[in-house]
């Protein structure tokens, strides 16, 4: 048998490739995929299989969480501030800051999205400052360059 150059250069491209692949540990795909190595007469390596971590259930001693039926404890009810004439950005993050979900709105009848926040300021806002019973804050903007 006469071995040529380029038989000698795909046997030594297969055979690092088999040693590169069985150094991929655990970290290797699934099963159902292979990899293929080029320019050798066509060989497919199959990869080692990945392991799944055991899922645990609960044992009989043991009780389930029960469900939350209140609101978690950081989020304790706070005061509304007055966010009116601020700018609608820095409204927003102080309300964040405060606990609250805010909700955005145009104040002007055109119901555009705020989409820069930056260049709006607060006309009005929904619950008035000082409500202390409220999750979410709708705040009503327009343009800086509008008058509310």
């Amino acid at each position: 048998m006469k071995v040529t150059r380029h038989t000698l250069t795909a046997a030594v491209t297969a055979a690092f490739a088999v040693v590169a692949l069985s150094a991929c540990g655990p970290e290797s795909p699934s099963p159902e995929q292979t990899k293929t190595v080029t320019g050798a007469p066509t060989t497919v390596v199959p990869t080692q299989p990945t392991t799944v971590p055991a899922t645990t259930t609960p044992t009989p001693t043991q009780e389930p969480t029960p469900e939350p039926t209140e609101p978690p404890a950081t989020a304790e009810l706070s005061e509304v501030p007055n966010v009116v004439g601020m700018n609608h950005a820095e409204a927003q993050n102080l309300l964040r800051s405060k606990g609250f979900m805010v909700n955005e709105e145009d104040a002007g009848p055109e119901g555009r999205m705020i989409l820069n926040n930056h260049n709006w300021k607060v006309c009005r806002q929904d619950p008035a400052p000082g409500a202390s019973d409220a999750l979410r804050v709708a705040i009503y903007s327009v343009k800086l360059s509008e008058s509310c």
